[in-house]
């Protein structure tokens, strides 16, 4: 078995604060013998005042929160998944950028998340993520010491078609780093995560933002970590931010795989 760390933040404006955060997580992380740290989606900077995040969003050779992370990776011995990071690209777009980081700090792998979260919720809260960020394209997966490792981000977890694509890469691990609304994690959170996890036969892990930001927002928290057959290993509630562990077995992938060979008998099915 191979142990992971799961952070729940309830991430500011302040990137040097949030660095502070994740590197503290990291030293505690390693440890209590954990192979690798999972943090949530914008793990440097949740600021829904755009004009203001503007002022600290950075492309990624100049973000200080990546760069800090990359020292103590490499410092610690850990491998790291920065859940996302809001980045800032040549062309003056931006992005909602996961990295994975190995335990040199050298970046193994990045994903751009593929789904603009745009919607209007009934509780009168509406969110246009494309009015600031460009969409990725493409599907992303890497070899880490928790096996094959496929890469989402929060609102991705709405389309299946992803989900099949990382299924059928035979990822051992998913991560769904987010920061889910209250409304709508109390609705779907813990639903649309395990049968994620059931679609791909995998492990899922998922380090959420929690409680009351500076910028106004609340997020869902409960950052989960689940197996293969879609059983909760690890809920960390809805309360407060923290570490918490979950150890990924092989053998239980194996298990389950052969149990109930889903991702073997799929067919493609004519359009």
């Amino acid at each position: 078995m191979t142990r992971a760390a799961l952070l729940q933040m309830t991430t500011g404006i302040d990137p040097a604060a949030n660095a502070a955060t994740i590197v503290d997580a990291l030293a505690t992380a390693r440890s209590e013998g954990a192979a690798m740290l999972f943090t949530p989606e914008m793990s440097g900077l949740l600021d829904r005042k755009r004009s203001r995040a503007a002022e600290t969003i950075r492309t990624e050779g100049e973000d200080t929160v990546l760069a800090a992370v990359r020292e103590v990776a490499a410092r610690e011995g850990l491998w790291v998944h920065l859940g996302s990071l809001a980045i800032a690209r040549d062309d003056g777009k931006w992005v909602n950028r996961a990295f994975v980081i190995d335990d040199k700090g050298e970046i193994r792998a990045r994903y751009d998340k593929l789904h603009m979260f745009d919607v209007d919720l009934s509780t009168g809260e509406s969110w246009r993520e494309s009015s600031a960020y460009a969409a990725g394209n493409s599907v992303v997966t890497v070899e880490t010491p928790l096996g094959r490792l496929g890469l989402a981000i929060c609102y991705d977890i709405r389309f299946p078609a992803l989900f099949e694509a990382l299924g059928q890469a035979r990822c051992d691990v998913i991560a769904i780093p987010a920061a889910f609304t209250v409304p709508t994690g109390k609705a779907h959170w813990h639903l649309l995560q395990r049968a994620r996890a059931v679609e791909a036969s995998a492990y899922v892990l998922c380090a959420a933002q929690v409680g009351r930001h500076e910028d106004g927002r609340e997020t869902y928290g409960h950052s989960l970590a689940i197996d293969p057959w879609g059983e909760v290993l690890l809920d960390m509630g809805g309360k407060a931010p923290g570490l918490g562990y979950a150890e990924i077995d092989p053998a239980r992938i194996a298990e389950v795989r052969a149990q109930l060979p889903s991702l073997a008998n799929r067919r493609a099915i004519a359009k």
